[in-house]
């Protein structure tokens, strides 16, 4: 066979391979748009599409989807065990997320907003310090720098102790964590994995990445929301510093909640659960539900809380999020509210620290001003917390950005509160934020030169994997 013929075979087979992803990606992807643009791209280009739809395109992950669907129902019934399962009068605009989620509001919690990396890294150190019995970490990053090794050092001082230590961290966003650093916790006596891309015969996608940021100690208090464990999160990495985030401590019954979402993903890597120590009574006043979605739920279950929250809005509606791409179903409820007559702020960064995503944002928040949503861009540095203040008492708090990635592709955890001083705080914390901004007109996008707009639309054409 001469190399002509050779070539022509392989091309051949290449255009067969890419028609039959296509037929897969129309058969499996998550949302029209997604399909479309795989099924477009490997029909016609697949030389360009096929390897990336391997690592990215694939939506199932049947091991996963079973064993977290058995663990969570399991997980259910023995947190609900003895509990009221109605929803607290002030939790009731949020009674759909309670059905779709397993999970109830738990009254009386203590709840402290962290409102920069400072407070939140004293605070988790400060509890790890005090850890008798079993600690709980699981992060999409973690770095070996000056504050990765201030919290190994803790880890490993705990570990010595005698208290049972575990840790997660994703193996995407963990890429350039050094095996060492692993090892030395390994040594001292820290169970530690990353969340993988590969158990047993059944590949997890390099796309599906576990973006959680959790901690429990004891059992008792607990922390989630926007920082991982880095230099860069307490604003010592520039370009993007100073770095603006946002955490949450929580003490009560609600930190059994995120042991559950812990030990789902635990058991996934290892096949083994850590320890799910029983839940105190709280001295607060908060009720807090725990939201922790991903791609392995029914429903699309980050998509559908950021619309229930947002059509329980009467009056206001503040949101901060690094990257803002919403899809159809968010874009329409954040219309509704302002239809409404609710006051909708969005507050994005004016630095990027990813340059597509930047870009789309720029184009989706032109399109929300010409629907009366008002956009602020923030102007210290990187603006990276995921915060949504709704009326006068209800605030969450979590991992979850306004993106694709996050509705659809991440496994996220969020804290939603029900408590009018601790929307309060909020309030007091995104007045400040919106001081630091400047409010986005319609000029930005209107003004920007040909092949800036040309850049946004082509950006927004990759929404389905950003």
């Amino acid at each position: 066979m001469s190399l002509t013929q050779t070539l022509t075979l392989l091309v051949m087979l290449l255009h067969l391979a890419g028609m039959l992803a296509a037929m897969h990606a129309v058969m499996h992807a998550r949302t029209a748009q997604g399909a479309f643009a795989w099924a477009f791209g490997l029909a016609l280009l697949p030389y360009l599409t096929l390897v990336p739809y391997l690592y990215l395109g694939r939506s199932h992950f049947q091991g996963y989807i079973t064993l977290h669907r058995v663990h969570q129902r399991r997980l259910s019934q023995a947190a609900l065990r003895g509990e009221r399962t109605e929803v607290p009068e002030p939790c009731a605009p949020y009674a759909a997320l309670t059905r779709m989620l397993g999970n109830n509001f738990h009254g009386g919690q203590r709840v402290q907003l962290l409102v920069n990396g400072d407070a939140t890294f004293e605070a988790i150190i400060k509890a790890i310090a005090q850890a008798e019995q079993c600690i709980l970490m699981q992060f999409f990053i973690i770095h070996d720098d000056a504050l990765g090794r201030r919290v190994q050092h803790a880890l490993l001082e705990r570990a010595a102790a005698g208290v049972k230590v575990f840790v997660l961290f994703d193996g995407i966003g963990s890429h350039a964590l050094p095996e060492q650093y692993v090892e030395t916790l390994r040594r001292g006596g820290v169970a530690i994995h990353p969340f993988a891309t590969q158990r047993f015969s059944n590949r997890f996608q390099l796309n599906f990445r576990n973006h959680r940021k959790i901690v429990v100690v004891d059992g008792w208090v607990g922390f989630l929301g926007g920082l991982n464990v880095g230099d860069e999160y307490l604003g010592l990495s520039p370009p993007l510093a100073p770095w603006r985030d946002t955490h949450l401590q929580v003490s009560g019954p609600a930190v059994l909640d995120l042991q559950r979402s812990f030990a789902v993903d635990w058991h996934w890597v290892t096949g083994e659960l850590p320890p799910i120590l029983p839940v105190r009574p709280a001295q607060g006043d908060t009720y807090t539900l725990i939201a922790a979605t991903g791609p392995a739920d029914p429903q699309e279950s980050c998509s559908l809380y950021f619309t229930t929250v947002i059509n329980a809005a009467r009056k206001r509606l503040w949101l901060t999020t690094p990257y803002f791409v919403p899809d159809q179903a968010v874009m329409s409820a954040l219309r509704l509210a302002v239809l409404r007559g609710v006051d909708v702020r969005v507050l994005i960064p004016s630095r990027p620290d990813h340059r597509t995503v930047f870009l789309a944002s720029t184009l989706h928040a032109y399109d929300a001003i010409r629907a009366g949503i008002r956009i602020f861009r923030y102007q210290p540095g990187f603006i990276h917390e995921k915060v949504i203040l709704i009326d006068d008492d209800g605030a969450s708090v979590g991992s979850m950005n306004l993106d694709n990635r996050s509705f659809r592709l991440n496994f996220e955890v969020g804290a939603l509160n029900v408590d009018r001083a601790f929307a309060e705080r909020v309030e007091s914390m995104l007045l400040e934020d919106f001081s630091r901004a400047v409010e986005v007109k319609r000029d930005e996008y209107r003004k920007a030169p040909y092949w800036r707009r040309l850049a946004m639309h082509l950006a927004r054409l990759c929404d389905p994997i950003l």
